[in-house]
């Protein structure tokens, strides 16, 4: 997650564009791998969670959509973002949900991570970032 001496984005052009550490790009797209997750078979309660998420981030919601598969199926899902997005799919019978968090302008995505974290308790949390839209 963050730490206070990592340097935030800042906007540096009307389209949201964003400069950090001298590297001009569109925003940070993180990926997080959780395992021995629970919690990923109510689309309801998953929906709200990425929602409180995105705005625990800074990001503006504006529509959301989570899917629920029968037969003790997991979810999918996604949170169209003003900034741009949050997309979920779990696989309740391995535990494991993978979560995308893309978010340009002055939200810091590492924001969104606490409340994951905590509605979906993984034992592990893989997370990589990568930027987009470096040229």
């Amino acid at each position: 997650m963050a730490s206070s001496n990592v340097q935030l984005p800042r906007i540096v052009s009307p389209d949201y564009f964003v400069e950090q550490d001298g590297v001009t790009f569109a925003g940070s797209h993180l990926l997080l791998d959780l395992w021995g997750a629970i919690n990923l078979e109510d689309a309801k309660q998953v929906e709200q969670v990425l929602i409180a998420a995105a705005e625990d981030a800074g990001a503006t919601a504006l529509h959301a959509h989570v899917h629920r598969f029968e037969s003790g199926g997991g979810v999918s899902g996604v949170v169209v973002l003003a900034e741009s997005h949050i997309s979920i799919h779990t696989w309740p019978e391995r535990a494991f949900a993978a979560i995308d968090i893309f978010m340009c302008g002055a939200c810091d995505p590492y924001k969104s991570i606490p409340k994951i974290h905590e509605f979906f308790a993984p034992e592990k949390l893989n997370i990589s970032e990568q930027k987009r839209g470096v040229r």
